[in-house]
């Protein structure tokens, strides 16, 4: 048996698997999750139209409603929007955007907690206290609300031509710093039980350096809590993001993100087009709450204490 085929035997039957065959709920946020991924990620071969190429577009098409309804049109399945784009196309293009911020801002708040939570917790002293300090000043304020001073700090500090070019990393690195805190938190409060187990005692005896103790040895064994939190900080990540583009201060509108096709759908919700902000909005609501519903799940399944 190859070292592959020896893991993913090992995956197959561990508890946590057996946990997720046994809840259907589970099953299907994952199915939900993936779509969407795949979706994202072959976007250009999935989409049935590229609602981005100008030359593809005609205005004629514009506001034309669902497949299923009287005047609608057998070529769009969703409808079309102001501008005659295929609704179906600018969710899966949309979604490729919200997807790339949330997991690139996850990453980079994850990446940035973990690095403070270990120094903070295996150096402790004044670099312990300054760092919890200011994680904690910065849970007193909503993180939408420091995204937004963020983004608002950028937009007054940048030329305009640059900022637009730089948005969608000035979003990326908004919503990630305003989540950085809570792994930092859970990082530091389980190295501080790690640092004084036996296994990092004799790192310590036989001469590692603090750095390679807390990569090799303490690192590997606070990384549940922050898997967990990471799943459950996507779906929070998708939302501001969307939060950000509807209030117009997101992604650029060369970039559309499904924030954005609600804001520009919402323009016309009361004058009868009713699909071109319902359909992005539903697609938004679905793929948080299947995210959100694997967080929970994966949650429960790693905590010893409720199996």
């Amino acid at each position: 048996m190859t070292r592959a085929a020896g893991t993913l035997h090992r995956v197959l039957d561990s508890d946590v698997f057996h946990s997720f065959k046994r809840n259907p709920v589970v099953v299907v946020s994952a199915v939900i999750t993936v779509l969407f991924v795949g979706a994202a990620l072959f976007a250009p071969w999935v989409a049935p139209h590229n609602p981005f190429d100008l030359k593809s577009l005609d205005l004629n098409d514009a506001f034309s409603p669902p497949r299923w309804m009287a005047e609608g049109d057998p070529r769009f399945l969703l409808g079309t929007d102001d501008q005659g784009r295929d609704v179906l196309s600018t969710i899966i293009f949309g979604a490729r955007v919200s997807l790339l911020v949330g997991f690139c801002a996850v990453a980079f708040a994850t990446t940035v907690g973990i690095a403070l939570g270990l120094v903070s917790g295996y150096v402790g002293g004044v670099v312990e206290s300054v760092i919890m300090r200011i994680a904690d000043v910065q849970l007193t304020f909503p993180a939408i609300l420091i995204a937004l001073l963020i983004d608002g700090v950028a937009r007054a500090a940048l030329p305009r031509d640059l900022h637009s070019e730089i948005a969608l990393y000035v979003v990326i690195f908004a919503i990630g710093i305003a989540n950085w805190p809570q792994f930092a938190r859970t990082v530091r409060g389980s190295t501080l039980v790690e640092k004084n187990k036996e296994y990092v005692q004799a790192a310590r005896v036989i001469g590692l350096h603090p750095v390679a103790i807390m990569i090799r040895h303490v690192l590997p064994n606070v990384l549940g809590p922050v898997l967990v939190i990471a799943t459950l900080s996507l779906g929070f990540a998708i939302l501001a993001e969307a939060t950000l583009s509807f209030l117009g201060v997101g992604v650029p509108p060369t970039q559309p993100s499904l924030g954005t096709l609600i804001r520009i759908g919402n323009d016309f919700l009361f004058s009868g087009e009713w699909w071109i902000t319902i359909f992005p909005g539903a697609a938004l609501i679905i793929l948080v709450l299947a995210v959100n519903l694997l967080g929970d799940w994966l949650r429960d399944a790693l905590n010893p204490k409720l199996r």
